[in-house]
């Protein structure tokens, strides 16, 4: 397939000419054959390591995504935008993150690049398959407009129904309790765990609501009618919370600390062909003889490991419930992540706001009201009035527990890589890319790797592609920004992705441009670097010095794309909100 590409031009695919359709986008179906054209579902997990995952070198407990990968593709080189937000944006539109107005999180920065809220010179992929007639289903976290207070929860105008999609539940907002998730919304109507009267779980646990929501809606949905879902969960984003049944797997499992877990991933993910023997590990971030309390630090790896493992089990129930219905076979199955390993430190030190490191012998605050929200990502108190602890002297997993498992595990995550979410150094923004489509892939190339780069962009390009649907280039008249990714569909059959333009990033100052096997990156207002991602995916031979003239070359094009991208002027992220 050829790209015909420059860099205000509409990039073209062989089964998806590009519409010049107006504001009505009329429901009309292109393909002969609707039940021919494959369903398609995007899974995402939140804040999660490289090498988490069991088909991507990790210890923890994924066989069906490992099955999955199994029976399908790897990518080995796929990228996220090092964030939650501005991933979301690029995933649902094809677009980088700040044309679709979310340079980086949710507040107005008064520049059209971080307005904190998606843009309307953008469709999401719900809204360009729904008029290819695609029926449309959104699951778990939104993040990609407001939604942190009453007042900006009030506003709906950019919640997923109102952005093409039939069906929702979720959170809008980015983050919170797993037992008692801020923001949520059922379709159109915020709720509470409490006053929902669709799902009353005798435990609730959100990363089980999101797998179960998104369960229910496949078994409901229409046959003969192809649909998108989008599945985004919160795992494993902190707090660290998971139930005991999980955790319970995991005992033990780390309290030798970090150093042997790194070389053990180290040498699967060589074993599995995942990197190149020449690629040495990065260094260490934290020494485990630096750890003072080592039973709460190897506690919160226990629960991180949970976390995914239960992820990993609703993932296998909503394969399950697609074999049921007779969909899995002609379905189109991503999973991804939408940033590097973490290694903020929320809540490893008692909070100011709430300075509880032990249990109190009784709840301390008034109980909440089944219909009182939950606002802030960090909570203070549970539904039922007990306090929530924070710092070293809280185990985390159960309800009344907010950490993060630290830089120590978050370096652990990204094995081997450099760095972690935020950077965009390889740990910061690459992700495993799992494809499963039997009818789509030949069974000679399953279980295959695909070391072609491949970033978010790609994704609204790929469905596009299989879909034969229709790109716009206007809607309601506004300009719809032209797709900058192209179509992983030739991968899928083992052929090579033909990709006219370098793939850039900036997050927070943070930036890059990969180009074929070099890869130029920087920290905020720090000098260039430059890597051959082929000899050295680790990053730890900075030939700047050695190679200027790529160095100018590729800065020059970070430059204009830049200036394309309203990504400048750059350190906007950082100014006083308007």
């Amino acid at each position: 397939m050829k790209q015909l590409a420059r860099w205000q031009f509409i990039i073209v695919f062989g089964l998806a000419i590009l519409s010049t359709s107006s504001s009505s986008l009329p429901d009309v179906a292109r393909a002969q054959n609707p039940s021919a054209r494959p369903n398609i579902v995007i899974i995402m997990s939140d804040d999660m390591g490289w090498s988490d995952i069991g088909c991507y070198g990790g210890e923890i407990s994924t066989p069906n995504l490992d099955r999955l990968a199994k029976n399908g593709l790897r990518l080995t080189q796929f990228y996220n935008n090092a964030r939650c937000c501005p991933t979301r944006a690029s995933l649902l539109t094809g677009l980088y993150s700040h044309q679709a107005g979310i340079g980086h999180m949710m507040e107005d920065r008064g520049q059209d690049g971080y307005r904190g809220d998606l843009n309307r010179n953008s469709v999401t992929i719900a809204e360009a398959l729904k008029p290819a007639g695609y029926a449309t289903y959104a699951v778990g976290k939104w993040h990609v407009t407001p939604g942190q207070s009453a007042e900006k929860l009030a506003r709906t105008h950019n919640w997923p129904l109102q952005r093409g999609f039939d069906r929702y539940y979720g959170t809008i907002h980015g983050a919170g309790s797993f037992y008692d998730p801020s923001s949520l919304v059922r379709d159109n109507k915020l709720i509470t765990v409490a006053n929902d009267t669709e799902y009353q779980p005798r435990q609730y646990y959100y990363t089980d609501a999101i797998s179960d929501t998104a369960t229910c809606f496949i078994a409901e949905h229409k046959k003969g009618q192809p649909f998108f879902m989008y599945v985004a969960y919160t795992a494993a984003h902190w707090p660290m919370h998971a139930l005991e049944k999980d955790i319970a797997k995991y005992k033990g499992k780390y309290g030798q600390g970090y150093a042997p877990i790194r070389q053990a991933r180290y040498e699967k993910a060589r074993q599995l062909g995942l990197i190149d023997s020449r690629w040495p590990l990065s260094p260490q971030a934290v020494g485990w003889d630096k750890v003072e309390n080592k039973e709460w630090e190897a506690r919160g790896m226990e629960v991180y490991a949970a976390m995914i493992d239960n992820m990993d089990q609703g993932i296998g129930r909503i394969v399950a419930e697609l074999k049921k219905q007779g969909q899995f076979d002609n379905t189109l199955i991503f999973f991804l992540q939408d940033n590097g390993g973490c290694a903020e430190l929320t809540g490893r030190a008692p909070s100011q706001r709430n300075p509880h490191k032990m249990r109190p012998e009784k709840a301390v605050y008034a109980p909440m009201g089944k219909d009182d929200q939950q606002y802030n990502s960090s909570q203070q108190q549970t539904r039922d009035g007990r306090a929530v602890l924070m710092g070293a002297g809280a185990m985390p997993g159960p309800d009344d527990t907010y950490i993060a498992y630290g830089r120590g595990w978050a370096n652990v995550s990204n094995t081997p890589l450099r760095e972690y979410k935020h950077w965009t150094h390889e740990g910061g923004i690459s992700t495993p890319l799992i494809a499963h489509w039997p009818k789509g892939i030949p069974a000679k190339q399953r279980n295959r790797l695909a070391q072609a780069p491949g970033h978010l962009i790609d994704l609204m390009a790929t469905a596009i592609d299989v879909s034969s649907a229709r790109y716009p280039t206007e809607v309601n008249g506004q300009r719809i920004h032209p797709l900058e990714g192209i179509s992983l569909s030739p991968a899928l059959t083992g052929k090579s992705l033909q990709r006219a333009q370098p793939i850039f990033w900036e997050h927070e100052g943070n930036r890059a441009v990969r180009d074929g096997k070099w890869k130029l990156v920087a920290k905020e207002n720090q000098a260039w670097e430059l890597y051959d991602i082929e000899a050295d995916r680790t990053e730890l031979n900075n030939l700047a010095a050695k190679q200027p003239d790529k160095v100018k070359e590729l800065s020059a094009q970070w430059e204009l794309w830049a200036v394309r991208a309203k990504v400048l002027p750059l350190g906007t992220w950082r100014a006083r909100a308007q």
